[in-house]
């Protein structure tokens, strides 16, 4: 069992630059299946984009995701943990916070992102997110 975020994390998440459009982030999303993209400024980890963002924050309020910014809707507010912290920890801070998403950041650059799904499998596989989450996505 994975004792540090480094052994279950998803190496090489997917990133877009602020200025990147959603419609751009979210052909990104559906490309790589998945449901979230880290915002880079420079670099470094700014924010989170997700699936649930385009929704809510863009297509429900009638923007344009041809011409709004990713920098525009993404979270801002961000948690991120190191490789090196615990399982434990972050399953603490997700439950705490009502995050399904942690950004892994090594020296303020992503390394890898860890889902409330990831944990689920790692930690109750028989659950039914576990279950859920170790089955191959949908297309």
């Amino acid at each position: 069992m994975a004792q540090i975020l480094r052994d279950l994390m998803t190496t090489h998440p997917v990133t877009v630059e602020s200025r990147d459009t959603v419609a751009a982030a979210a052909r990104t999303m559906r490309d790589g299946n998945i449901g979230d993209v880290i915002l880079l400024e420079q670099g470094q980890v700014r924010g989170i984009l997700t699936d649930r963002d385009i929704v809510v924050r863009v297509i429900a309020e009638g923007l344009d995701p041809n011409q709004t910014p990713v920098a525009a809707i993404a979270s801002r507010e961000l948690t991120v943990l190191a490789p090196t912290a615990s399982v434990e920890e972050a399953v603490a801070i997700m439950r705490q916070k009502a995050i399904r998403r942690l950004p892994i950041v090594e020296d303020g650059r992503p390394v890898g992102i860890v889902s409330i799904g990831d944990l689920a499998v790692e930690r109750e596989p028989a659950s039914v997110l576990g279950a859920i989450s170790a089955r191959p996505p949908n297309r």
